[in-house]
């Protein structure tokens, strides 16, 4: 089963989710803060993705956090720390399917090139 992992109310969920539904694929969506962050499942997408691409440092959650808690994300354990407290700062969405690379990011091309390869 794909899953999709984000937030709800992330505009580029929202556009990812409406490309998903247009191509008719099915796809379970994993709201963070409905659904939670497994500390596992954090570690599986750190390993395949690393903590630097996961952590997403243009957002409104990254820019409210004060100067010191910024300058201590230094490692995947900071990082990891940071994002099971607060999720709405992993970068989104997140793509996943059985056997094949996760997809971080959204674009019509980089989603279409994903299923092509299914």
């Amino acid at each position: 089963m794909i899953t999709l992992y984000g937030i709800k109310n992330c505009d580029t969920i929202k556009k990812a989710r409406r490309w998903l539904e247009a191509q008719n694929r099915d796809y379970r969506f994993h709201d963070y803060r409905v659904d939670g962050l497994d500390p596992a499942l954090l570690t599986t997408f750190i390993e395949e993705l690393g903590w630097e691409a996961l952590l997403n440092t243009r957002g409104t959650t990254w820019r409210k956090l004060d100067e010191a808690t910024r300058n201590a994300i230094t490692d995947a354990a900071a990082a990891t720390a940071l994002m099971l407290e607060m999720p709405a700062i992993i970068k989104r969405p997140l793509l996943c399917a059985p056997g094949k690379p996760m997809l971080l990011g959204f674009s019509e091309s980089s989603y279409q090139q994903f299923f092509d390869e299914v």
